[in-house]
């Protein structure tokens, strides 16, 4: 999916994957609802393909959105699943795809987690030196070897990245400097240890910010291959590519990055660790603008020369886009009125929930055509961390559906 594709989909929603908007609503049988076009997947992972290079793995960060028919439709299309759970791995596991190319990453992993992925043989990307001694307990306990990789915390952190998952201190992977230490604690411990998972952070959309961060990525695992018992033969540089979410966001310079991670392979990794599996992993950047969330206008009001248009869904399905998941000053996701995108946009209204708290603001002083009861709101941009991230529960209102189109 080119850029360009992704921004036309921001202010023409008449379709969702071919099906008219309004048709869809019907079929979907209700609002609100999450739609994903399964052929704007198609086209993100061949953009993803044609611009990395061809030495770079490919894998799906589950949690990004775990929906079973997504899952299916891109582990088709990767060449690896991530998964940071038990119930994750299932779904993973559902999919067919050979278990040796699922990893299992996230801190407190609890023992019946860690003994499903053993059992499983998934690689488990070890968290802390707690956890690497619960691997070989339930390894030996099973009778089989464990595929492990070491999560690295790394003595770097990038700037710019909507969350920090490294540098400094962290719930997440092992210090760098303490990474040696352990290795050779592990040495004579019956575990197949295949390298490295070293993720700083997620959602940048500065290209020159995240090349530096894949060379500091590289020279530091080279740095502790080094300690390793044997080659690496894994090496997961992690991801952090952003979307566009807002109108002064600029996309994501990928031909950047596909020359960046091609003069690394070429200079760096490959001459050192010739046998390592070097892979990507992006969870946002694969769904986040193929997703679309969908609620209906139940009424429109006037309050003290403001209007505001109510619709029956809200936080509790796409907290991120009320603002309460990462912002620190609220900005809207881009909207639109999905039934009168041929309508000029001559009106300034506030879009907000159906919950009691004012926290439940989907648009803010939004530009739209005229809308009235009835009429759908589309919010674009949520294929990532809507529904699963959002709290569901609250107020006790019904849960939407999910729709891969």
């Amino acid at each position: 999916m080119s850029e360009l594709t992704a921004s036309a989909r921001r202010v023409d929603c008449e379709a969702i994957g071919g099906i008219p908007l309004d048709l869809l609503a019907e079929r979907v049988g209700q609002t609100p609802f999450f739609a994903y076009d399964r052929s704007l997947l198609s086209e993100r992972i061949a953009l993803l393909r044609a611009a990395l290079p061809s030495g770079i793995s490919l894998s799906y960060a589950v949690k990004a959105n775990p929906m079973p028919a997504v899952v299916q439709h891109i582990s088709g299309l990767v060449d690896s699943l991530d998964v940071a759970s038990a119930a994750e791995m299932l779904v993973a596991l559902d999919t067919g795809i050979s278990p040796d190319h699922v990893s299992f990453a996230g801190p407190g992993k609890t023992v019946a987690e860690l003994t499903q992925a053993i059992a499983a043989g998934v690689t488990i990307e070890m968290e802390s030196e707690t956890e690497a001694q619960r691997i070989i307990a339930i390894g030996e306990r099973l009778g089989v070897r464990p595929r492990v990789a070491v999560r690295v915390n790394p003595d770097f952190q990038v700037k710019g990245s909507g969350m920090r998952m490294g540098g400094g201190a962290q719930q997440f992977g092992i210090d760098a400097e303490r990474v040696p230490a352990l290795l050779r604690e592990l040495a004579g411990a019956n575990l197949e240890i295949l390298g490295f998972h070293i993720f700083a952070g997620s959602q940048n959309l500065n290209a020159e910010i995240l090349c530096e961060a894949q060379r500091k990525t590289a020279e530091l695992a080279l740095r502790l291959a080094e300690h390793l018992p044997a080659p690496a033969r894994y090496l997961n540089l992690g991801g952090g590519f952003g979307i566009p979410y807002f109108e002064r966001d600029s996309p994501l310079d990928l031909d950047a990055i596909g020359a960046n991670l091609e003069d690394i392979l070429a200079s760096e990794i490959r001459p050192a660790l010739p046998d390592a599996r070097v892979v990507i992993e992006l969870g946002r950047y694969i769904v986040g603008e193929c997703g679309f969330y969908v609620t209906r206008v139940v009424d429109r009001k006037q309050s003290r020369g403001k209007t505001f248009l109510v619709v029956d869904g809200g936080l509790h399905h796409q907290l991120a886009a009320s603002g309460n998941f990462g912002q620190v000053i609220r900005r809207d996701y881009p909207v639109a009125i999905g039934n009168r995108t041929g309508d000029e946009a001559t009106e300034t209204v506030s879009v907000v929930g159906c919950l009691c708290t004012p926290l439940d603001l989907l648009a803010d002083g939004a530009s739209l055509p005229p809308a009235d009861v009835g009429d759908l709101v589309v919010v674009f941009q949520a294929g990532a961390y809507g529904l699963t991230a959002s709290p569901t529960a609250f107020l006790s209102h019904p849960a939407p559906v999910e729709v891969l189109v």
